[in-house]
C-alpha cells in the first residue's frame, strides 16, 4: 500500500509541458542559447551533468548591479520556456541575479522526473553556482514554487549562511497533498514539513491564493530590499 501511494503521489508530482515549450540552439564558440531569448538578454544557458546520471538545462540570468542572487525552482506544469517573462521582471525589479533550471525530464533537460532527481538538479545547478560564478551561501536566496519547495527544501536544510528562503504555495509532503495525515509516513516523498525544521535562515512563505498580488508586490519585495540592504 504504502509503495503504491508514493508512486500515486510522485506521478501526481509532475506534470513536464509536453512538447517542451522551448529548444536550445547552438552559437558560435561552444556556448548555447534557449530560443525566445535575445542574444543580447544577458542570460547564460548550460547543461549541467547531475549524480543521476541525467543533464538539467540551467540558465543565469545576470544583473548589472546585483550583489544577491535568487535560485528559482518552479512549479510542476512549467518549463523554462513559459517561465521567460517572470525572470525578467524579477531581475529587473528586484536588482538580483536570476539562475534557473528545469528538472529532469522537463524542457530540455534530459532524463525522467522524480524527487530524487530533483535533488540531484538542484544541487548540480548549485555547483555551478559557486564554480562558475563564485556565489556563496550568504549571496544566495532560494526560491521554490510548488514542487520546487521540495528541491529548495533539500539544498537550504544542507547549507549553512544562506541569506534566505522564499516558499510559494509549498507543499507539506507528496502524501499530505492526496490525505490529511498528521505523521510523516516512511514512504512520503518531498518530506518538506520535516526538513525546515533544519532550515536556519529567514524564510519567507507565500501561500494565499487571493493575497497572492497583494503579498508579491508588497511584502515579497520588501523581503528582498531588506536582504539587499542588510548586505551593503
Amino acid at each position: 500500500m504504502g509503495n503504491v501511494t508514493s508512486s500515486v503521489a510522485a506521478r501526481l508530482a509532475f506534470f513536464p509541458p509536453e512538447p517542451a515549450t522551448y529548444e536550445l540552439v547552438a552559437e558560435d564558440g561552444g556556448g548555447m542559447r534557449m530560443t525566445g531569448v535575445s542574444a543580447d538578454g544577458a542570460v547564460e544557458v548550460r547543461a549541467l551533468p547531475t549524480k543521476g546520471g541525467t543533464r538539467v538545462v540551467a540558465a543565469f540570468w545576470r544583473h548589472p548591479s546585483a550583489r544577491l542572487t535568487l535560485l528559482y525552482s518552479h512549479g510542476n506544469a512549467a518549463d523554462l520556456g513559459q517561465m521567460l517573462g517572470l525572470f525578467l521582471e524579477l531581475r529587473a525589479h528586484l536588482r538580483v541575479n536570476i539562475m534557473s533550471y528545469d528538472y529532469s525530464g522537463y524542457g530540455a533537460s534530459t532524463g525522467k522526473p522524480s524527487e530524487y532527481n530533483t535533488y540531484c538538479d538542484i544541487e548540480a545547478v548549485y555547483e555551478c553556482l559557486k564554480k562558475e560564478y563564485g556565489i556563496e551561501p550568504e549571496d544566495l536566496i532560494l526560491y521554490g514554487q510548488s514542487v520546487g519547495s521540495g528541491p529548495t527544501l533539500h539544498l537550504a536544510s544542507r547549507l549553512e549562511k544562506l541569506r534566505g528562503v522564499v516558499l510559494h504555495s509549498a507543499i507539506l509532503s507528496g502524501i499530505r497533498v492526496l490525505y490529511p495525515v498528521k505523521v510523516t509516513l516512511w514512504f512520503d516523498i518531498f518530506k518538506n514539513i520535516d526538513k525546515i525544521k533544519q532550515v536556519d535562515c529567514p524564510v519567507l512563505v507565500i501561500h494565499v491564493s487571493s493575497l497572492y498580488y497583494c503579498i508579491l508586490d508588497s511584502n515579497m519585495s520588501y523581503f528582498f530590499i531588506d536582504l539587499v540592504r542588510s548586505h551593503a
